[in-house]
């Protein structure tokens, strides 16, 4: 029984905090890094950046005077404790905006990802008590695997409805990356902090021929590249490296035969009608369109997502999913997402008959 994605709903918070950190991170940095800094913000392809951590009273950023970043970095209790509230709030937003799409009565699965805060009881027994679902439905809590949780989100779904065919299966991902700045004078870190926002994606699964048809599933680890994206649960919140060596192994990786086979199904890129690349950054859309040699406008919805709301994580690539279904009819579609290990996951989807 094939397993279909019918509709996705998304939400951001309201304060636009990208350009307030642009201003933070430039004074921090000596006249040579700021120069490359400013460089490096302006070519990122990001025009904005959402966060749940509100302005002050005066109106300034989490960073300005009376914001939660001003005086010293809170601890990861702190940040956790906003994680406890902001995220079951903005999840349900995101549920709303499913809602008005698509009825979401008789949810029998809840499958969750989240990896930039942990609660308990979890956030997945939060949002399912808030949307008063029934006490048999059946959950799962997926953490910290990082930009490809929402492919494991909905493979995890696409198995559930293929082994019962009468599931209907609500899938959220919240990230709130926006919690977790570190204190750092050094560009690299700055940089990796300059991509991150934070956003949630709600999305109906079920065995009803709407939207797109989930196809097979893949996933491939790249070799020797285990410390190029990574997290430490620091007293400072969750402190991520990100090595600028990522897009080049993403391109690498990529350039091999085998993996352009598993990822495009034996189609070759050419037979690719409908890309949902995760928007990790605009190096990592570059080099995926370049060791493939997508044409210009195959990126245009990652692209567009990353404009709009920078790096959100697991959430990043089902806003991208949620472009491509109000698109024209896709064939055959690939979804692709990166993250720590370094790994790459995804599947194929094809708009339903």
């Amino acid at each position: 029984m094939p397993a279909h994605l019918n509709a996705i709903g998304v939400a951001t918070p309201t304060h636009d905090v990208h350009h307030a950190f642009i201003d933070w991170a430039q004074a921090r940095l000596a006249p040579a890094p700021a120069r490359l800094f400013a460089r490096m913000a302006r070519r990122a392809g990001i025009g904005h950046r959402w966060s749940v951590l509100p302005p002050t009273a005066a109106g300034a950023s989490p960073v300005g005077a009376g914001g939660f970043y001003a005086d010293t970095m809170p601890g990861t209790a702190a940040r956790m404790a906003i994680y406890a509230t902001a995220a079951p709030a903005l999840s349900l937003l995101a549920v709303e905006a499913l809602a008005a799409r698509v009825p979401i009565d008789g949810i029998t699965h809840l499958v969750v990802a989240s990896c930039t805060g942990f609660v308990a009881p979890g956030l997945d027994q939060i949002v399912a008590r808030r949307l008063g679902l029934a006490p048999s439905v059946e959950r799962l809590l997926i953490g910290f695997m990082g930009c490809y949780a929402a492919v494991a989100a909905l493979r995890s779904a696409r198995h559930i409805v293929r082994s019962e065919p009468a599931a209907r299966v609500l899938v959220i991902t919240c990230e709130l990356s926006t919690l977790h700045l570190q204190d750092s004078d050094a560009p690299e870190i700055l940089l990796a902090q300059l991509q991150f926002g934070d956003g949630a994606a709600a999305a109906l699964v079920t065995a009803d021929p709407v939207g797109f048809m989930l196809d097979q599933p893949f996933a491939a680890t790249l070799p020797d590249s285990h410390d190029l994206i990574r997290w430490a649960i620091t007293d400072r919140g969750f402190a991520m490296h990100l090595s600028g060596e990522v897009p080049r192994r993403i391109a690498e990786g990529l350039a091999d035969a085998d993996f352009r086979d598993i990822v495009t199904a034996g189609r070759g890129p050419a037979g690719i009608d409908g890309w949902a690349v995760h928007a990790g950054g605009r190096s990592i859309l570059d080099a995926v369109a370049g060791a493939l040699a997508l044409p210009d406008d195959a990126l245009d919805a990652a692209r567009g997502v990353l404009a709009d709301n920078g790096n959100m994580s697991s959430a990043t690539l089902m806003f991208t999913l949620e472009r491509l279904l109000a698109g024209p009819r896709i064939d055959h579609g690939v979804a692709l997402a990166f993250g720590p290990g370094l790994a790459a996951e995804g599947f194929g989807f094809r708009s339903a008959a």
